[in-house]
């Protein structure tokens, strides 16, 4: 019961800072990883070390990307600093997770427009936004016609992750 009242805190404090739903959702799940990997103990009886155990336990165990480590370090941070009002917890000696040495495969225009050739509709119009434009996927679908204005080449992008797009 206690964790999932900490869970619904999680989610308010999540919602005045105005984070995403997505990262709302991320940090509860690593928040209830972290406490599963701990048998269900309160994180506020729980330590440095505990962080830095299933931290290292994901980088050595589980062989997640260096990221997915990052992300539920951040999550882990936001629940000691902002949730339970803790001071921050000198966190080191962590094994950390290797990045990657690949670089990630791009489809060439050609493949590109190969792909939206074979497309129709709506999906076709979002498939040629995202590639034409920059956009993220919600942004794109969350586009209103009277957020496109051709006469001065801009896409006007609500609740959108602050950065300039040059079309």
């Amino acid at each position: 019961m206690a964790e999932r009242k900490l869970l619904d805190q999680v989610s308010d404090v999540c919602r005045v800072r105005h984070l995403s739903l997505r990262t709302e959702e991320a940090y509860r799940n690593w928040i209830k990883r972290y406490i599963f990997f701990h048998n269900k103990r309160h994180p506020r009886d729980l330590d440095a070390e505990a962080v830095r155990d299933f931290l290292t336990h994901l980088a050595v165990n589980e062989h997640v990307a260096a990221s997915t480590q990052n992300q539920a370090f951040n999550a882990l941070l936001f629940l000691y600093r902002q949730v339970l009002k803790m001071e921050p917890l000198n966190i080191t000696g962590v094994e950390r997770a290797r990045t990657s040495r690949s670089l990630p495969v791009v489809f060439s225009k050609e493949e590109a427009n190969a792909v939206i050739a074979h497309l129709k509709g709506e999906d076709k119009l979002i498939a040629s936004l995202l590639y034409g434009s920059g956009l993220r996927i919600m942004e794109a679908v969350r586009l209103r016609v009277k957020d496109i204005d051709f006469s001065r080449g801009e896409i006007t992008v609500r609740d959108g992750s602050p950065r300039e797009i040059n079309l």
